[in-house]
């Protein structure tokens, strides 16, 4: 029994983590229009930026991953780990 309640920990511990990105991210796009909160927003895009296109014929695939990473997304993943910790 404790491989399917470390399995459902694990689980619980990527969604927290990517709730803590998302909102944190969110949070410092909204921030970085107020002067004073916008070192909040600062950050830096790195992925594919321009996709990658597979022409099979009948089949199309386009390939692309982008990731934005901000201030705020660091502390909500911080703050996401941490609420894991007392859960």
């Amino acid at each position: 029994m404790a491989v399917g309640n470390s399995r459902k920990n694990n689980w619980i511990l990527v969604v927290i983590l990517l709730c803590g990105i998302v909102l944190g991210g969110y949070l410092g796009t909204l921030a970085s229009k107020i002067s004073f909160l916008s070192w909040l927003g600062y950050g830096n895009t790195f992925g594919l930026t321009s996709p990658l296109v597979l022409d099979l014929g009948i089949l199309v695939l386009t390939f692309g991953l982008t990731i934005t990473i901000n201030i705020a997304s660091i502390i909500g993943l911080i703050i996401a780990i941490i609420v894991y910790r007392f859960i």
